[in-house]
């Protein structure tokens, strides 16, 4: 049987197969692994070998996830042999939890310093999230910074995630500088979560480039500003203006609400007025895109999932730990990002700007 294969020609697939175990989340699994050669340069051959299955791979990486993570959720190697016991019937001793946790800590490190030049990246999305961890035996809560990429094909990506001190300008210049120095090109379009810090980061790194504040979080800001009794109320105007049905009639109902806010609760106003221009930044994508570029809902969904699997650890062991935890539950494949709605026309200029009037 003659197949072209990953380039090269299958000369022959009657070299029968192997049998190979591995160890599965739900047991073991026996795999029958093809044998064959492949034909290569100047006439000679090459043993095919499979990318699905590397060679000395004796668990799937789910089950190498789930040793890691009761791992840096804070549980000793023996704790970690006990608690797996029952599940993978003894097969998992002290030295296969040492070896799975070196293992992904050095997937780990070469993700970290990975090379981003090949990467197409159209859009960023940012944001951090608090998480409590265990520095010098005491609690304390750290940030952890995401940064989240958009290919041009709609992709979603995880580019950074780092535990920082806080959210402020010199946090997130650190993580931007070192995205740029490992080859991340300019992007076209940047969604932020409004944070003081982080603007001021990426007006100083890509003043040209059109910022949206998300519009959730500044929903979040202007009830803080209104009483109680007036959050229906702002909660729906603001609505049918962030969500109205084309730039015009966003325009339109931004000056009314202004107008009725001014004189309802000034605070509101003042609110709304200084997220100025970057809270409709989202108007020059096309209005097919418009749902995926208003909020961080993106980068919100993870933390909450992140959060949902680290519940019964009310503190981490380390601040280092917890950014790893991140990162292993999406190369796991224990949380999936799909593309971004209206990913197809992703590749369409964006429109010009066009100064919305303040003066309501």
């Amino acid at each position: 049987m003659i197949a072209a294969i990953s380039g090269g020609q299958l000369r022959r697939a009657g070299h029968g197969t192997r049998e190979r175990q591995l160890r599965a989340s739900f047991g073991p699994v026996q795999i029958s692994v093809p044998r064959a050669r492949m034909a290569a340069e100047g006439g000679s051959t090459r043993e095919w070998r499979s990318a699905a299955l590397p060679r000395y791979a004796r668990m799937t990486r789910q089950v190498e996830a789930l040793i890691a993570g009761a791992y840096l959720a804070g549980t000793n190697t023996r704790r970690v042999k006990r608690a797996l016991a029952a599940l993978f019937a003894g097969a998992v001793g002290k030295d296969v939890v040492s070896r799975t946790w070196r293992k992904v800590r050095t997937e780990w490190e070469a993700w970290s310093k990975r090379d981003l030049a090949g990467e197409d990246i159209v859009r960023l999305i940012l944001d951090g999230t608090v998480v409590r961890v265990r520095l010098d035996r005491k609690a304390t809560s750290i940030s952890l910074l995401v940064v989240l990429g958009v290919r041009r094909d709609g992709q979603k990506v995880l580019l950074a995630v780092k535990n920082m001190g806080g959210e402020s300008e010199a946090a997130w210049r650190s993580i931007l500088d070192d995205l740029v120095a490992r080859g991340l090109r300019t992007p076209e379009f940047l969604i932020t979560d409004g944070a003081a810090g982080l603007e001021r980061a990426l007006a100083a790194l890509w003043p040209d480039v059109p910022a949206q504040r998300c519009t959730v979080h500044k929903l979040r800001n202007l009830l803080a500003h209104a009483p109680d009794a007036l959050h229906d109320e702002v909660t729906a105007d603001y609505t049918q203006m962030i969500y109205a049905e084309n730039a015009k009639e966003v325009e339109q109902r931004r000056r009314a609400f202004l107008r009725k806010w001014r004189l309802r609760c000034p605070a509101v106003a003042t609110s709304l007025e200084e997220a100025g221009d970057r809270l409709f930044a989202f108007l020059r994508l096309p209005s097919s895109q418009w749902k995926s570029a208003r909020t961080t809902n993106a980068i919100e969904r993870l933390h909450e999932e992140f959060k949902r699997r680290i519940k019964t650890q009310t503190v981490l062991p380390s601040a280092e730990t917890a950014a790893m935890l991140f990162w292993a539950l999406l190369a796991s494949g224990q949380i999936t990002m799909r593309k971004v709605d209206g990913w197809q026309t992703l590749d369409q200029p964006l429109i010009t700007a066009a100064t919305l009037d303040l003066a309501a």
